[in-house]
């Protein structure tokens, strides 16, 4: 009989992940029956459906349809529709990917069911229990059956937790794996010529994380660094409907807006953000993800947190953690331009054979 899976995305980060599993289980349909189940925590098409369509992942096979709520609320709403999922379905084994409300909803579901879990992206750690990503990676991590590491600080983490190294692999990075394989279509885009952008011509800006834009002052603070950057250079801001629900309520939509050099424009799909960020002279970014796209593509990134849970990105790759020091970042925006930047490695296992060995492992073990 076909071992049936379940392979749960819910927000934009999960799709980049969740793409090169499905198209490596599509070569096993003998063996698995494979289902999407797509939760429906990010509702909008910018940040969900568009992404579907640049890389190509079918029309989930079960939509639960949550949509936004506070932290508690949504990851209750999500436990209870899953549930009756499960139920319904009987999977042998369900794949969460990344660190989002839904990845520790569905692991709770499935340890209080008593479901094979496999984690994707496993084993990351900031150290900081005050961000939300950090409670869902931790609680996921030590409820899964299967925990897949994409860089080594992974597996020192999980062991120093006592995670039993037989749960364990070494798999790499499913996004470095859709980055890869998209590269064509990226390159096709023409995202700068709608926008007017020249290569290397300005720079991107991402923000969502609660810490820095959910409060007055720390927008405030943002400001005043985007208007000091901004001289310097040009700003691209795709801004996240979030950031922007927040920059409108503290009533500062008029003053960021007034910028000159700072253009901020809806969400973009994939293949048209990867190509923004691949011509960009540097990225500015609370994003974890973002931190691994720019360390592969070879492009500087600062990233305006205290921490990161991805640190090969800064030990091998382009990324330097700037917090919201306006003078650290004015200093490191003044060396990229200046031609001094970091160059940075790909990191090992980071070659788009990820989502293979992932595969390879489960169809072995199941």
């Amino acid at each position: 009989m076909k071992k049936k899976i379940l392979i749960i995305a819910g927000a934009r980060p999960n799709f980049m992940k969740v793409a090169p599993l499905i198209k490596e289980f599509k070569k096993l349909r003998r063996s698995f029956n494979v289902k999407l189940v797509h939760t429906g925590q990010h509702y909008d098409f910018e940040m969900s459906e568009i992404f579907f369509e640049n890389l190509n992942i079918p029309e989930p096979d079960i939509y639960l349809g949550i949509g936004s709520h506070t932290h508690a609320a949504q990851t209750a709403k999500i436990m209870i529709a899953f549930e009756k999922t499960v139920s319904k379905e009987k999977p042998d084994l369900v794949i969460v990917v990344g660190d989002v409300n839904s990845t520790a909803a569905c692991a709770l579901v499935c340890a209080k069911l008593h479901i094979k879990l496999a984690h994707v992206e496993a084993g990351l750690r900031s150290f900081d229990r005050q961000m939300p990503e950090e409670i869902n990676r931790v609680v996921t991590d030590h409820l899964s059956d299967y925990l897949f590491v994409s860089e080594k600080s992974g597996l020192k983490n999980l062991k120093r937790e006592g995670v039993s190294e037989k749960k364990t692999y070494f798999a790499g990075n499913v996004m470095i794996d859709t980055l890869l394989s998209n590269m064509k279509a990226i390159v096709r885009s023409g995202v700068l010529n709608r926008l007017g952008l020249e290569r290397k011509g300005y720079s991107v800006l991402t923000l969502h994380r609660p810490k820095n834009v959910d409060l007055k002052k720390t927008l405030n603070e943002i400001y005043d660094i985007i208007r000091s950057v901004s001289r310097k250079i040009n700003i691209i801001y795709p801004i996240h409907p979030r950031a922007k629900m927040m920059i409108k309520k503290h009533g500062l939509l008029k003053k960021f807006k007034a910028l000159k050099t700072l253009t901020m424009i809806d969400p973009l799909g994939y293949n048209d953000f990867i190509k923004l960020t691949k011509e960009s002279r540097f990225v500015l970014t609370d994003s974890g993800g973002i931190q691994e796209e720019t360390t592969v593509l070879k492009v500087p990134c600062l990233t305006m947190r205290e921490n990161t849970e991805r640190p090969v990105t800064v030990g091998k790759g382009t990324n330097i953690i700037v917090n919201r020091s306006g003078k650290k970042i004015l200093s490191s925006v003044n060396k990229i331009l200046k031609g001094h930047r970091k160059r940075g490695i790909v990191p090992e296992k980071w070659d788009g054979r990820s989502a293979k060995r992932i595969v390879d492992v489960i169809k072995k073990d199941l």
